[in-house]
């Protein structure tokens, strides 16, 4: 039996264990040595700071292509040192890669909307400054896991949230997006699975997390045709981003026309993807298939 039910996922297993996890395996605030760090924006006597990493020998002519990380941590916690060895790794590949920062609840008192406007901001300002960083502005993907893919995927597909009003503003939007374990959905959804319902009564709790109405900070409500190639890593098991909400939003990217490629890990479970998990057999598949993603799209070249 299908039916409508309340489904917030402000993610309040997140907030509650995930950031605990984050905070614990990636330090804050964070020691990412080969980086060059810049202050992508000053908000309220705040820096919020944009770690590089280049390709050895990338000089400003070069217009490379470039990837920017948003960690996770539930918009709680979370450091950019969760994504140091990918962004080393594909600096090593001959992208530009940036780790950002960002306001978090337990250091800034704000919510997941006061996130998504700072992602905004640091996509923009990577556009902005392209041509002196040696990037191509028209070759940045957006990258995140968990509350860090929601805010990927939110530069790309949300609305408003944004402080920039004038019609000559620079675009946040990327030009692609690769997401690990990402929230996507933060509002009422039709006919989902009874088996869901109970879970989903817990989330309802978590709308006043998000600091907006929650279809204005849901990806899966803001899907429409012409959106960046997208990838999603997702484990089978995930207790926090139940596994059957991303297959949701895929299909849904598919029928509106979207590239959008979802590569599953059978037993996996939430926060899978990162460095150092086990015997970093998945770690080194998630990045070969990264990498596969970003070939196809003309990005980097073959191995």
């Amino acid at each position: 039996m299908r039916y409508k039910i309340s489904f917030y996922i402000g993610m309040v297993l997140i907030l509650l264990v995930c950031s605990k996890d984050v905070q614990s395996a990636f330090p804050y605030p964070p020691e990412l040595r080969d980086a060059k760090i810049e202050v992508y924006k000053s908000v309220e006597g705040l820096n919020l700071r944009a770690w590089i990493f280049e390709p050895e020998g990338h000089r400003s002519p070069d217009k490379r292509a470039a990837i920017v990380f948003f960690f996770g941590g539930g918009w709680n916690g979370g450091s950019t040192a969760q994504f140091e060895q990918q962004a080393k790794y594909l600096a090593n590949r001959g992208m530009v890669a940036i780790p950002v920062d960002y306001r978090v609840k337990s250091r800034n008192g704000t919510l997941a909307n006061i996130a998504v406007m700072d992602a905004k901001a640091a996509i923009r300002w990577v556009r902005t400054n392209a041509a002196r960083l040696g990037i191509d502005p028209n070759r940045i993907a957006a990258s995140g896991g968990s509350a860090g893919g929601h805010l990927a995927a939110a530069t790309a597909m949300l609305p408003g949230h944004d402080i920039e009003t004038s019609g000559q503003a620079v675009s946040p939007t990327p030009n692609a997006m690769i997401l690990f374990n990402p929230v996507l959905i933060t509002a009422p959804v039709e006919d989902y699975p009874e088996s869901m319902a109970a879970q989903m009564e817990k989330v309802k709790k978590l709308q006043p997390r998000l600091g907006a109405p929650p279809e204005s900070m849901s990806p899966y409500h803001n899907i429409r045709s012409n959106l960046p190639p997208s990838i999603i890593f997702h484990g089978e098991e995930d207790p926090i981003v139940p596994y059957q909400q991303i297959e949701l939003f895929v299909r849904a990217m598919k029928n509106a026309g979207n590239r959008c490629e979802l590569v599953s890990y059978p037993g996996q479970r939430h926060g899978f993807f990162n460095y150092g998990r086990r015997d970093k057999s998945t770690y080194t598949d998630i990045m070969r298939r990264t990498d596969e993603f970003l070939v196809s799209l003309g990005w980097l070249n073959k191995p």
